[in-house]
């Protein structure tokens, strides 16, 4: 005979087989039933976040940096609606996120009530898949199927709208088995073949690394690739996690994200090796092209959409970016024989000079000139950050135009050591960083972030307090949103900035902090930074650092 067991339970019991230790939510009325099982369920641990944006972003950041299947659960229409933009979020970077959110009861949701929306219709554009349960019979299987498809490549958010009359119900049901699909597929033989011959016959190929460099953990295959041909490596324009090793030979940083200095960082190649994602994913409109002209792709990936989904690929192969290294390296060494270990030492040789090791140290030197201007100059303030961070800290940035020099001056050594946003939509990474630090719980975490961004999603601060988090937010302070003053001015040539800033009256962010459970305090002086970071980062809990740098817009 089945057990008999209450919807709000089965749910739980299913969010916990399927592999999710954290709840992120923030409750309301119809989400009451679930609230009420977690008593039965101590081992799943509930997130509060103040915001249904914040909810999904933290469970965006706790997956990110963990590689793991997430859920949240937020409260009817207006809730779902509250966390769209961080569900835009998710849904860029492929986050395998179950996203649930509580419905008025059957039948009485026909009266539309308050409170009352259709979920999965609002849900489904930004999601791989919407349902609402009808029958408590086809819970299990929902569940299970959401989370097959949220962790099946492309990875990506899915959504399940529970009615109160169906998590409140008991009935005798089969709660089901888990299923991962193993997608570490590798190419056949002929296909590794020819991508083989393809590279070989370049004689200044490039490499180009995306995303997925992280999702299949190939980090040490990518700079093996580029080392065995010894040519450059970049990282995509949307640089949001390790997507390389930067203390390798080949590693020359990320290509700007402006079609011009994409160009011409690429136009000394002939062939564009492009692994795990869009090469060339750019911003603002320019009537310039990022691609050269003749420049020939060939491209790696399990996500369908990103291969050849702007320009056409010589050769594209759906297929595990680690599995495919693991098998093309050695195929490329047996084929490129001495000749290729000679061409690689040349290439490395060549590359000593400009790569990221070499650019970094002059950066250093450059920036360093600046080590006692006041007010503190942002990029000063970025180094500091770095070089006060333990080897072992996780980095999330959302600095936008305070942080332009973190990828160069922080080294990728770890898939999980740099979080970075994605999509454009700010406001991620103070809550982002709150799930990093619960996915990482021996590991201290640094929240690098502007004051703008900051302001989106401040109330994240109570949350990391509430959990006693080993995590660390660096807010920058220059008064008002200097991205947008700056393109105004480069695009538009008007310096008359309306609405930008943030200064009648100012806003004390260490005061707001302390009023949210952090401890907090303010630097002004730019000979302070080191000493003020060195101590934060190396005690325990949640703290806040306000850091006050110049507000030029240049």
């Amino acid at each position: 005979m089945k057990n008999r067991i209450t919807g709000r339970s089965a749910f739980l019991a299913l969010l916990k087989d399927e592999g999710v230790t954290h709840l992120f939510g923030n409750p309301g009325t119809t989400e009451l039933p679930i609230m009420h099982a977690l008593k039965d369920h101590p081992d799943l641990t509930y997130v509060m976040a103040m915001q249904e944006s914040l909810v999904v972003a933290m469970a965006d950041g706790f997956s990110r940096a963990s590689g793991k299947l997430v859920a949240c659960n937020v409260h009817v229409a207006p809730g779902l609606g509250n966390a769209m933009g961080s569900l835009y979020n998710a849904s860029f970077t492929g986050t395998p996120l179950i996203l649930t959110a509580g419905q008025q009861e059957q039948g009485h949701g026909l009266t539309e009530p308050v409170l009352y929306g259709p979920l999965v219709q609002m849900a489904t554009p930004l999601v791989k898949w919407a349902v609402e349960v009808t029958r408590l019979e086809d819970l299990p299987r929902i569940v299970r199927r959401a989370a097959k498809i949220a962790t099946t490549p492309p990875t990506g958010p899915v959504f399940i709208s529970l009615p109160g009359d169906i998590l409140n119900s008991e009935a005798g049901i089969e709660l089901g088995r888990s299923t991962r699909v193993d997608t570490r597929v590798r190419p056949s033989e002929e296909s590794l073949k020819g991508l083989a011959t393809r590279i070989l016959k370049a004689e200044r190929p490039v490499i180009v690394v995306g995303d997925e460099i992280v999702k299949s953990d190939a980090l040490r295959e990518a700079a093996d690739l580029a080392e065995t041909l010894g040519c450059p490596a970049w990282q995509s324009p949307t640089p949001y996690g390790s997507h390389f090793l930067s203390e390798s030979p080949s590693f020359m940083g990320a290509i700007a994200r402006l079609q011009k200095v994409a160009r011409d960082a690429l136009a000394p190649h002939d062939l564009l090796i492009a692994l795990g994602g869009d090469p060339l994913r750019m911003s603002v409109y320019s009537e310039i092209d990022p691609l050269p002209d003749g420049l020939s792709i060939v491209q790696v990936g399990l996500v369908d959409s990103d291969l050849a989904k702007n320009y056409g690929a010589e050769i594209a192969v759906k297929a595990d970016v680690k599995e495919t290294l693991r098998a093309l390296v050695p195929a490329l060494k047996e084929l490129g024989g001495g000749a290729l270990e000679t061409r690689a030492k040349q290439g490395l040789a060549a590359l000593s000079t400009k790569n990221w090791t070499a650019k970094r140290k002059a950066l250093v030197e450059q920036i360093s000139k600046a080590s006692h201007t006041s007010p503190i100059d942002p990029d000063w303030l970025a180094l500091q950050v770095v070089e006060a961070m333990p080897d072992n800290a996780i980095l999330v940035d959302e600095g936008l135009t305070s942080s332009r020099q973190i990828l160069a001056l922080r080294a990728h050594r770890d898939r999980y050591g740099y979080h970075a946003l994605a999509s454009g939509g700010i406001g991620w990474g103070l809550p982002a960083a709150v799930g990093v630090s619960l996915a990482n719980p021996q590991r201290p975490v640094v929240c690098y972030s502007g004051d703008g961004s900051s302001m989106y999603s401040i109330q994240s601060l109570w949350t990391a307090a509430n959990h006693k988090l080993p995590l660390t937010f660096v807010i920058v302070n220059n008064g008002g949103y200097r991205i947008i003053k700056q393109r105004l001015l480069a695009f538009h040539g008007d310096d008359h900035y309306v609405g930008m800033d943030f200064v009648d009256p100012p806003v004390d962010f260490t005061g707001v902090a302390r009023s949210l459970g952090l401890e907090a305090i303010k630097v002004t002086d730019p000979q302070e930074l080191k000493g003020a970071m060195k101590s934060a980062f190396s005690r325990p809990g949640a703290k806040l650092i306000e850091v006050m740098v110049s507000n030029s817009v240049n």
